[in-house]
């Protein structure tokens, strides 16, 4: 088996990953998300997992804030994180979250969100404890926030636009 490549989305990637988010989730929910996030400037890192030529899985982050009255920290939200059905358990959503983790990292971002199963984003440092301060409109055990550093422990998470499109 080759190794897979991770490496920034390329504007000949799309349709791929388009087709990637609609065969992993089932629909086009999340390839709309994705689509909306990119054209409003919303994307802060978004990754493509390549294995033999092919797109096999693709991670995304956005701009979120977390706003304490005036105060607005900038942290990012991640979603969505697929791998095509047919490579899950390869790896690839493992190596898409480890090189974006050091990517944002270097980058200075110092908190990320997620909404999603714990047993499977825990593997990586979030955890709800470290969310559970946050006001959101996604509440429960899902929200889950990982920081690099100093960051908020409470306030309103305000999510990019396109998120109050889905559903």
């Amino acid at each position: 088996m080759s190794a897979v490549i991770i490496r920034p989305e390329e504007p000949e990637d799309l349709e791929a990953i388009r087709t990637l988010l609609a065969t992993a989730f089932g629909g086009e929910a999340e390839a709309r998300l994705v689509d909306a996030l990119r054209a409003a400037g919303d994307v802060v890192l978004s990754l493509v997992a390549e294995r033999a030529g092919e797109v096999r899985g693709h991670i995304l982050f956005s701009r979120l804030f977390v706003r304490n009255g005036e105060e607005a920290f900038p942290a990012v939200a991640l979603a969505p994180l697929a791998v095509h059905p047919d490579h899950q358990g390869e790896g690839i959503g493992t190596a898409l979250m480890d090189d974006a983790h050091l990517r944002l990292q270097r980058d200075g971002e110092r908190l990320s969100v997620v909404l999603g199963d714990p047993a499977y984003y825990g593997r990586f440092g979030y955890a709800h404890q470290r969310a559970a301060g946050f006001e959101s409109a996604y509440r429960g055990d899902a929200l889950q926030a990982l920081a690099w550093g100093e960051a908020p422990h409470a306030g309103r998470l305000d999510y990019a636009a396109a998120f109050a499109d889905l559903g």
